[in-house]
């Protein structure tokens, strides 16, 4: 972005040492912005997965020790804070948004913070907490409108400071596979099978137990289950495997970087996350990969997934209502083609890249300029 004859400079800044879809959407956002003409820099804990994937993908990138609010974070990004120039700083969980707001008040700087809120847990009422939403953020943005409702009805944000802006996906990339077969014989994939699939990291909200449930409750002979991610819940899933002993019909591939051959050797995806949502990549992916879809009604999931229409909604922390769903779609040729293009056609017109970096230029556009007057 360019005004009044200069670049404006953007900083991100991501606390997690983990790698999910929060971290994706942060680096794929700065990738856009660049494009754009932006200046943009990523700070972040030293040695974590997104601080490896930003200088892989040739973005500025700060490591500092900022992975738990310690005193030595406070410092060194209080440090860096001072000694850098820049217009906006975008914080994403919640050591990095606390540090960046008291390392602010410790410097004469007076920068906009915008605080980009991801999931759906609850955002406690406590004084400090407010203050770090009401006072200290010029403006949060969330990644779906019902965890913006949300904020505005349980944490008495004002609706004009806070913006939703789901994460955007690269519709481009994400496409139906015009040979599956080829496909899965390239991922060493069983090619007669209907292949049931989750991409998402092995964490216990995303219900992978559930789905390993259901799956081994499926009177299904002639289907496979393929598990995309790494996590930490990888030796809990593996035990669950073996102690269902369905083994020999499941795939797990751990992280891939590239997914799209992944969700492209699949038939049916399955979310079944019962907590933490905002809305899911991997449920946009795979629509736009022409995929019927199920999900649950967590956090903004609804406001992509109409059910019956561009996928299936079922109770959350029910294998019974899973295995159900997916032998619905496994046994209906029909229902399955159906629902995945009308999701293809919903992931095309509302869930593309562009849309996100829009509506974040927007907010920094509106943020700035407010800054000014």
């Amino acid at each position: 972005m360019v005004k009044d004859d200069r670049i404006y400079h953007v900083v991100h800044t991501e606390s997690s040492g983990g790698w999910g879809g929060q971290e994706i959407r942060i680096l794929s956002e700065m990738l856009e912005f660049v494009k754009l003409g932006f200046s943009v820099t990523l700070v972040c804990d030293a040695g974590s997965p997104i601080a490896i994937r930003a200088q892989q993908y040739g973005l500025t990138t700060v490591e500092l020790p900022m992975g738990k609010k310690t005193v030595k974070g406070l410092l060194a990004l209080r440090h860096w804070i001072a000694h850098n120039d820049f217009d906006v700083i975008n914080t994403h969980s919640s050591s990095d948004s606390w540090m960046v707001a008291v390392g602010m008040l410790m410097t004469s700087k007076s920068v906009p913070i915008v605080r980009t809120r991801h999931v759906s847990s609850p955002v406690s009422t406590n004084r400090a907490t407010s203050w770090l939403y009401k006072k200290a953020a010029a403006h949060i943005v969330t990644t779906g409108e019902k965890l913006r409702e949300t904020l505005i009805r349980d944490n008495a944000i004002n609706p004009d400071n806070v913006t939703s802006v789901p994460t955007g996906i690269d519709c481009n990339v994400f496409i139906p596979s015009k040979d599956a077969a080829k496909v899965r014989n390239g991922l060493g994939l069983p090619v007669d099978k209907c292949i049931i699939g989750i991409v998402a990291t092995l964490r216990s909200w995303k219900g992978h137990s559930y789905l390993l449930d259901a799956f081994s409750q499926l009177d299904l002979p002639d289907t496979h289950l393929l598990v995309v991610g790494d996590g930490p819940q990888w030796d809990n899933i593996n035990q669950q495997i073996d102690r269902l002993g369905i083994r020999e019909k499941i795939t797990m591939c751990g992280d891939q970087q590239d997914v799209v051959p992944w969700m492209q050797a699949m038939d049916i995806f399955v979310l079944p996350s019962y907590a933490n949502e905002g809305v899911p990549q991997g449920l946009m992916q795979a629509m736009a990969c022409g995929l019927p879809v199920i999900s649950t009604d967590v956090g903004s999931i609804v406001e992509i997934i109409d059910n019956n229409n561009t996928g299936i909604i079922v109770e959350k922390q029910s294998s019974v209502a899973l295995a159900k769903a997916i032998t619905a779609l496994k046994q209906d040729n029909s229902l399955r083609q159906s629902i995945a293009e009308r999701a293809m056609l919903f992931a095309r017109q509302n869930c593309d890249v562009s849309a996100m970096k829009d509506r974040m230029n927007a907010v920094f556009l509106t943020i700035l300029n407010k800054d000014k007057k």
